[in-house]
């Protein structure tokens, strides 16, 4: 059983390293075209990235006793890929009023509220992972909050609102993977997504192919990388991970992301905010010990 925490917790950090990039992505498709245009194009790309898998593990397991005890994933995907889709477009908003580094640890902002929408469902929250907490908002505080909550601008604020709804849906997926499919259940959610996103850049954008041309780049990875591959992890590992220790993992994309800033688009955080970034991480650490302590005594 630790060894299947283990793997999952693995497959979590990289769908973070993915995300954390993912940051740059955004930021550079935010010049050339509108938040619900490039959600839109990114989480269709998603779907159609998905859907080889999909066919390959569909036939694979329809004929086993457990898949055929689980539930229609459609009204639990509608759900998830509506939170998804209000978590995105606050987060794509508010990317072109910021900087890389802030949204990427505002987004990580997260790690604080799981643990207690977690509680909803009767999940037991252990000491180190409440330090483990407890260390990974100091560390956010050092990197957001630079002269006052007053200090922080509109793209923050939108931010904030991000991290709300990407809390909710790191609990939702924590429940539905229990019970559905969870390559039908991303599916489901990218598509409900994509479809959102469409009909608003419809309503409220000027969509142009030049736009979308010059784009290209961003959007592509955003779609394939970040959505296809890296949402998809995230319900695998959740299967066998704690949505606590989840939402632990899936922050480090904040530390991701202020890397890739740094190396792509050349910002710096500063002394205060790397300070924060190793606070982050030694939350990471000690919320994961436990683990790590049994799987030493098991070997």
């Amino acid at each position: 059983m630790q060894h299947k925490v283990l793997k999952a917790n693995l497959l979590l950090l990289f769908a973070a390293w993915v995300w954390g990039f993912a940051f740059v992505a955004q930021k550079i498709g935010s010049e050339y075209v509108g938040a619900f245009t490039f959600n839109g194009i990114r989480f269709a790309l998603g779907s159609l990235t998905l859907v080889p898998v999909f066919m390959y593990f569909n036939n694979k397991n329809r004929n086993t006793a457990e898949y055929a005890k689980l539930e229609s994933p459609i009204k639990g995907g509608i759900a998830a890929g509506l939170i998804i889709f209000i978590a995105n477009t606050f987060q794509q908003l508010g990317m072109s009023f910021t900087s890389v580094g802030n949204a990427a640890f505002i987004t990580a902002m997260y790690i604080v509220l799981v643990p207690v929408l977690a509680t909803i469902l009767k999940h037991k929250i252990s000491l180190s992972n409440w330090a483990g907490v407890a260390f990974a908002v100091i560390g956010l505080y050092f990197i957001t909050v630079k002269g006052g909550f007053t200090a922080m601008n509109y793209g923050d604020i939108l931010q904030i609102f991000c991290a709300v709804f990407f809390a909710a849906h790191i609990v939702l997926i924590d429940h539905l993977v229990k019970k559905v499919d969870g390559i039908q259940l991303s599916l489901v959610q990218f598509v409900t997504c994509s479809a959102l996103s469409l009909i608003c850049a419809v309503i409220f954008e000027d969509i142009t192919l030049g736009g979308i041309m010059q784009g290209a780049l961003p959007i592509l990875y955003g779609g394939v990388c970040s959505v296809g591959i890296a949402y998809t992890l995230q319900v695998i590992g959740q299967k066998n991970a704690k949505a606590s220790h989840a939402a632990l993992i899936l922050s480090l994309e904040a530390v991701f992301g202020a890397f890739g800033g740094l190396i792509i688009l050349h910002e710096n955080l500063g002394f205060r905010g790397y300070v924060g970034c190793a606070l982050m991480l030694a939350g990471i650490l000690i919320s994961q010990y436990p683990n790590i302590k049994k799987l030493k005594a098991a070997a």
